[in-house]
C-alpha cells in the first residue's frame, strides 16, 4: 500500500554550483535533475579543480553570490545586488582567478574539507581535504557531487531546529531541490524515532504529481556548507553539529558513518514537478 508523506512544499534550483539559487513554482526534471540545476560551475585556474564551498577557507564567498537562470545563461549578482557580468568580476570578488564553465573538466574533481576538522579548527584553518570526483550516481558531464536530485523533509528540519540553540533550521542551508512537507516530527521517523524521516525511504520510489518518479538511493552526508553564512543567513555551526551528534549514519559505500540530513535520489521517470504536488511512496 502506498503512503503519502505530504506535498512538495518548495522547489529550489542552483544554476551555478555552490552559489545561492532560486525558488521555483514548477520545473521539468530529467535524468540530469531539475532543468538548469548545477548547469554551471567556476573553475579555479590555479588548480584546475571546480570551486566549491565544501572548501570554506577558499570558497565560502561563493555563498554570498546569487545565480538565477536566464535564456542566455546564469545571471550572477554580488551581495549588494550588483551584477557580476564576467570572470574578471567574479575573480575580483573571490580573490582567485576563476572561469565560468558549463562543461566539467576531464576527471573533474573538487576539494571537500573534512567537516569535523572545520568545526574544530575554524573556517580559516588548513584542514584535511578529500578529493571528490563528480557524480558517480549521475549522468556523465554533470556537476553533481553524487546524484542528480536532493530532497529533505520538514520533519528533519524541525528536529534539527529542536536540537539547535538557535531554534531554527533553514532549508537553504542544506541546499535541497525538493522540500517535502511531512509535518514537524510526525510519523514513524527513520524507525528509531529520531525525526529524520526520509532515511526510512531508502530504496523506495517516490511518485510526485502525475509524472515524476524518483528512487531514493542514499542518505546525504553533510559537509561544512550548512554551517556557513548563506546570503542574509548567519553562520551556524550547529547546522552540522546537530546531525553529527544525532544522525551520524553510514551514507555511501566504503565510507564510515557521517552526519546526514536529507537523501539523494535518481530519476526513474522524468516529468514536471510543481509546488503542492502530492508525494506517494
Amino acid at each position: 500500500m502506498s503512503q503519502s508523506p505530504g506535498p512538495v512544499a518548495a522547489l529550489y534550483r542552483y544554476p551555478v554550483k555552490s552559489m545561492l539559487g532560486e525558488r521555483l513554482d514548477a520545473v521539468r526534471v530529467t535524468d540530469r535533475g531539475l532543468t538548469g540545476d548545477r548547469g554551471y560551475a567556476l573553475l579555479d585556474e590555479e588548480t584546475g579543480k571546480v570551486a566549491s564551498a565544501k572548501s570554506p577557507r577558499l570558497w565560502r564567498q561563493l555563498l554570498t553570490c546569487t545565480a538565477t537562470l536566464t535564456r542566455t545563461g546564469p545571471r550572477i549578482t554580488a551581495p549588494d545586488g550588483t551584477e557580476l557580468p564576467d570572470a574578471d568580476a567574479l575573480s575580483a570578488l573571490l580573490g582567485r582567478k576563476v572561469t565560468l564553465t558549463d562543461v566539467p573538466p576531464p576527471d573533474g574533481a573538487l576539494d571537500r574539507s573534512r567537516p569535523d576538522e572545520v568545526l574544530a579548527a575554524g573556517l580559516e584553518a588548513q584542514v584535511t581535504a578529500d578529493i571528490v570526483q563528480f557524480g558517480s550516481a549521475s549522468p556523465p558531464g554533470t556537476f553533481f557531487d553524487f546524484a542528480p536530485v536532493h530532497l529533505i523533509t520538514t520533519s528533519t528540519l524541525a528536529r534539527i531546529a529542536e536540537l539547535s540553540p538557535r531554534g531554527t533550521a533553514e532549508p537553504e542551508r542544506y541546499r535541497p531541490n525538493l522540500l517535502i512537507d511531512t509535518g514537524e516530527g510526525e510519523g514513524e521517523g527513520d524507525g528509531n524515532g529520531n525525526g529524520f524521516v526520509e532515511h526510512a525511504w531508502m530504496g523506495e520510489e517516490l511518485h510526485i504529481g502525475g509524472e515524476l518518479t524518483l528512487r531514493v538511493i542514499a542518505s546525504t552526508p553533510r559537509c561544512a556548507v550548512p554551517t556557513l553564512a548563506h546570503g542574509h543567513l548567519p553562520r551556524d555551526p550547529d547546522a552540522l553539529r546537530v546531525p553529527a551528534r544525532h544522525n551520524r549514519v553510514p551514507a555511501l559505500p566504503g565510507r564510515a558513518a557521517e552526519p546526514c540530513a536529507g537523501v539523494y535520489a535518481q530519476v526513474v521517470r522524468g516529468g514536471w514537478v510543481r509546488e503542492g504536488d502530492t508525494v506517494r511512496i
